[in-house]
């Protein structure tokens, strides 16, 4: 699995945090990682953005992104109104495919959802998955809300050919509610897809240190982690 694609459901499911615990498990097996961000957007030329962040919580990855835009926007709608080229799938894949000569690993971090545009012509994320051929792991969120927008991407996924690896759940709360357990059984079934792990709600305020040891128990084998998907069920479950 050379190169993974994340995304995510909505924007604010904690995706560039999952993306650190993928890339710091990765580096924990002694892997060489990369990290692409497709389209960066909200942040000023000299501030840190999400994969600059990836790499602070996780270590000695390469961060790079394609294409940075000012305003907090869909990357389409960014570039059109700083009156810039907006960065296209294959350009995307392009760079992915170049670090994959080079790394063992290349996680590329979307930017919201699964069919956020990056350009006028409606290229995508699931695009850019197709250009590489790349599984996609989805970062959903734990509560009310999330059976509907998960199923949606999963099924256009499929609806592409797509493959779908797994879901983790992004910040999963330290007191959940009854819909968030029931979540848990719920989430693999209406997607068809295995849960690979739970990242705990405040895991990206961790000193790095902490949350590098700590990053393999949120994820699954599948993962290079240790994360026991039936005993976080059942220890959970309503």
């Amino acid at each position: 699995m050379p190169v993974l694609v994340i995304t995510g459901t909505g924007t604010e499911v904690g995706k560039t945090v999952v993306t650190a615990a993928v890339a710091a498990t990765a580096l924990a097996g002694g892997r060489s990682v990369a990290v692409l961000k497709a389209a960066q957007t909200g942040v000023g030329p000299d501030e840190a953005g999400d994969a600059a962040e990836v790499a602070r919580l996780a270590g000695e990855v390469t961060a790079t992104e394609v294409a940075r835009f000012p305003e907090p926007l869909a990357p389409g709608t960014a570039a059109r109104r700083a009156g810039r080229a907006p960065v296209h799938p294959g350009e995307i894949a392009e760079a992915a495919a170049k670090l994959a000569t080079e790394h063992d690993l290349v996680l590329v971090e979307g930017a919201g959802g699964l069919l956020v545009r990056f350009d006028a012509a409606g290229g995508t994320l699931a695009d850019v998955a197709g250009l590489l051929g790349a599984p996609v792991l989805v970062v959903t969120s734990a509560g009310l809300g999330t059976l509907n927008t998960t199923e949606l991407t999963a099924r256009e996924l499929r609806s592409r050919g797509l493959e779908l690896s797994g879901l983790v759940i992004g910040s999963w709360p330290g007191t959940p509610d009854l819909a968030a357990r029931c979540n848990l059984a719920d989430l693999p079934d209406v997607s068809g897809a295995p849960l690979l792990g739970a990242v705990p709600a405040g895991a990206g305020a961790l000193a790095p240190a902490a949350f590098r040891s700590t990053a393999p128990h949120w994820l699954a084998p599948s993962l290079d982690g240790t994360w026991d998907a039936t005993a976080f069920c059942t220890r959970e479950a309503p």
